[in-house]
């Protein structure tokens, strides 16, 4: 299956060229600092207040493992019961058939247009364009989400997906574009964010009270009760998930949980890990369908997308044990310098440079794993204990090795590691090589440093400061003050 096929990737230029933009939005780079900033902040505050926050992620990391392992139970059990509670299941193996089933469930209603409450995985596969294409619009009620609909964006932070919008723009945003998907923005509107939050209520308040059909995602499910959960902290999903007459709930096969019970690890450590609160706001739970009360027809399409395949790799699989916090975006050096849209995909940061690889193939979206410096701050934020750099390390050994089988000839990549072994397996050439080095470098450093490199090394001296090797290499200064004399490996050259 191709990424085109999955829709997660969204064909934006590579990790570097794409990054390489962001760096130079100085605005960008200043939003992001401060937004990320602050949600760290918060997040140490409320993990901190609980003495069992190490014990709690050695939880849900072994609930997590252990779901996976017997996925396919579970997801059984789960369309069991929810069936039993008058909801219907559906499959959908790839985007493609996750979009045609929902088109032809709203289709079926007569309705032409849907209110969503925010989800991963109706962008994941690219749910609003289908809809649109079948003559259905879609409208955002999120907050954040409908700041980057009405300006024809994409997400940049799964939990702040406006993240790289200031205050002044989404005022902006808001007079230009509101009108023309409702009620325009009150005349005039300032950038003070209980304004902006009034003009975005006034204009959803109608699409609510409107609205026969709603989209919705989800952040767990439980196999043993056919429970479907949403968290989200405005009243928007609230609203959507009670007032239209039908429901259909696109959700990734990972978030099924074996038990109700369950819940009560993840529902302390998501909320903490995300906002920094002890709880959500709105905790939205419903079973099947009940007469006279909310939603009178539920469909839960159940998304695999990759996933499966995901699966089968022991060590990438623990991707699919991510409970969508952003605790590692808002940790990670990398992202809070070039922003989500330089990942090109749903989903931006660390968690996104892991998963997406592995739902489009690492073909496709080779550049992302080597979009970290592997300092580990996404795996001590993680709530459930991904090892994100173990796993970022195994997708590059498949994204160098995909490149390897897809050209004829050597890269040069390849060509300068094949060297540096040779001359890292002999303790002669490696001391002929530092001293030729050292004397060189001398003649080009000034101030102890060296300036641009020629040829292909210029890529790396251009954007660092490369200190000039010393005068005397290790091992020459060790036998001089030391005494030791040549080990037997040297003298022989092995």
């Amino acid at each position: 299956m191709s990424g085109a096929d999955n829709v997660v990737w969204l064909g934006t230029p590579a990790f570097p060229e794409a990054a390489r933009t962001a760096l130079a939005d100085r605005r960008l780079r200043a939003n992001l600092r401060r937004a990320t900033g602050t949600i760290r902040d918060k997040r140490l505050a409320a993990t901190a207040e609980l003495d069992d926050w190490e014990e709690l992620r050695e939880t849900a990391a072994a609930l997590k493992r252990r779901t996976l392992r017997h996925l396919d139970q579970h997801l059984l059990r789960l369309e069991e019961t929810v069936t039993a509670a008058g909801g219907t299941v559906h499959w959908a193996s790839n985007a493609a058939e996750a979009n045609a089933i929902v088109t032809r469930l709203v289709q079926a209603t007569g309705e032409s247009e849907v209110v969503k409450v925010k989800s991963m995985a109706t962008q994941e596969i690219g749910l609003n364009e289908a809809l649109a294409e079948a003559g259905v619009r879609a409208y955002e009620t999120d907050l954040a989400e409908l700041i980057v609909q009405l300006g024809g964006d994409r997400p940049s932070h799964i939990l702040v997906p406006a993240i790289h919008r200031s205050r002044s723009e989404i005022r902006e945003i808001f007079q230009r574009q509101m009108g023309k998907w409702g009620r325009p923005a009150p005349e005039g509107l300032t950038d003070d964010p209980r304004d902006l939050a009034e003009a975005a209520r006034l204009h959803l308040r109608e699409k609510f009270l409107r609205a026969k059909v709603a989209v919705s995602g989800a952040n767990f499910a439980v196999a043993d009760t056919g429970t479907v959960m949403v968290v989200e902290s405005e009243g928007n999903g609230r609203m959507c998930l009670t007032l239209p007459q039908t429901l259909i709930t696109v959700m990734g096969i990972e978030k099924v949980l074996p038990s109700f019970a369950d819940l009560d690890v993840f529902l302390q450590l998501l909320p903490r890990s995300s906002t920094g609160e002890r709880m959500n706001p709105y905790t939205s739970l419903w079973t099947g369908v009940t007469d006279g009360d909310g939603p009178q027809d539920f469909h839960l399409v159940l998304l695999d997308n990759g996933r499966t395949a995901t699966l089968t790799d022991e060590v990438g699989r623990q991707a699919l044990s991510c409970i969508l916090c952003s605790a590692c975006l808002n940790v990670c050096p990398v992202y809070e310098r070039t922003g989500g849209h330089a990942y090109g995909s749903v989903y931006p940061g660390p968690i996104g440079a892991v998963l997406t690889p592995q739902l489009v193939g690492v073909e496709n979206a080779a550049s992302l794993p080597f979009a970290s410096t592997l300092c580990g701050a996404c795996y001590d934020a993680c709530p459930v204990k991904i090892d994100i750099p173990e796993v970022l390390v195994h997708l590059r050994a498949k994204a160098v090795e995909a490149k390897r089988r897809d050209r004829l000839l050597p890269t040069s990549e390849a060509l300068a590691m094949k060297a540096a072994g040779a001359v890292l397996s002999s303790p002669r050439l490696l001391a002929a090589l530092e001293r030729l080095a050292a004397s060189g470098a001398r003649l080009v450093a000034r101030d102890g440093r060296i300036g641009v490199l020629p040829g292909p090394f210029a890529r790396w001296s251009g954007t660092r400061d490369t200190p000039a090797p010393a005068r005397e290499p290790l091992r020459a200064w060790w036998r001089r003050t030391r005494g030791e004399g040549r080990t037997t490996t040297e003298g022989t050259g092995r």
